[in-house]
């Protein structure tokens, strides 16, 4: 049996709550097939546009005076990972059920905790929300001390810091219930940002790559693989060239040579291939597979494995 750390794309969720559910039901039957297959399964997943839709409710609220205030970023986050955990765990307990397998699934809300000092906090660069004109958003920068920045010729969003994992919170829960047997849900989003102030944990408005905070949680939980699904079979370089070559394996030496040469995007396989590096360098197995095709990784037979 393998302990899997399996990190969701965006591909495998939806924009509304009716089109996500309808897509985690698929998204499920993959996921039950590692399980069934006898490996211990823990999720991860992203919230991009989940945590910018609830952001953007409850700021259309408060300007409505339908509530008081606006809802602070790091509360949007927690809410996201428990309406996608939510999601999840009611498709994939159904799945098992179907299945006859005997398996609880549980969504831990967890913080992350993040380096006050990260560079990330001075360089905000992780767009959230909706798209506003030149002149919305100078109102809103005014007002509320947004950083609003232009978004690929689509009009102005706000930007928040993403900054580096350093500890998962919760991480002695967790590693409690997948000793338990259960199906646990966490880092959602990548986790709630939190730094260590005087003693305590405060939430800070910002949003952690879930691919790293993924590789985070791995190591921390001495996962023996960790799957980055999304929405090829292998990791490319040349991308969209005619020498375009898909990759069956790579050192972590020649993955940071393709970096370096600028062969993956940013916000999309770049973080994806430095969060499996550095999962591998912890002497781990990390895969970037697609979601249909991740059995099939596993074996060796698909995606494109990352090892030191």
């Amino acid at each position: 049996m393998k302990k899997l750390v399996i990190a969701l794309g965006g591909n495998a969720l939806g924009n509304t709550p009716y089109e996500q559910l309808k897509l985690v039901q698929e998204t499920a039957k993959p996921i039950v097939d590692l399980i069934e297959a006898g490996n211990q399964v823990v999720i991860a997943h992203g919230n991009g546009p989940q945590v910018g839709m609830i952001n953007l409710a409850m700021s259309t609220a408060a300007n409505a005076k339908a509530i008081k205030s606006d809802m602070p970023f790091p509360e949007c986050g927690a809410m996201s990972q428990g309406y996608i955990g939510y999601h999840l765990q009611n498709s994939i307990q159904n799945e098992l059920k179907a299945r006859g397998i005997a398996k609880s699934v549980a969504t831990v809300v967890t913080q992350v905790l993040v380096d006050e000092s990260d560079p990330a906090f001075q360089h905000p660069s992780k767009p959230i929300g909706a798209f506003y004109s030149k002149e919305e958003a100078d109102r809103i920068a005014a007002e509320k001390g947004y950083t609003m920045v232009e978004d690929a010729g689509r009009g102005y969003r706000q930007v928040v810091p993403s900054p580096k994992p350093v500890d998962v919170i919760e991480k002695d829960m967790v590693n409690t219930l997948i000793d338990a047997g259960h199906v646990v849900i966490t880092v959602g989003g990548g986790g709630i940002p939190v730094i260590e102030k005087d003693g305590k944990l405060l939430g800070v408005p910002a949003v952690i790559d879930k691919d790293f905070a993924s590789a985070k949680l791995a190591e921390l939980v001495k996962a023996d693989a960790l799957v980055i699904l999304t929405a090829v079979d292998r990791v490319s370089i040349n991308w969209g060239k005619p020498n375009q070559e898909s990759l069956e394996s790579m050192t972590c030496e020649q993955a940071e040579q393709y970096c370096k040469e600028g062969h993956f995007a940013p916000g999309s396989m770049l973080p994806k291939v430095q969060a499996a590096m550095s999962f591998a360098r912890t002497g781990g197995e990390a895969i970037i597979a697609s979601l249909e095709n991740a059995a099939a990784a596993l074996r060796g037979e698909s995606g494109t494995k990352i090892v030191r």
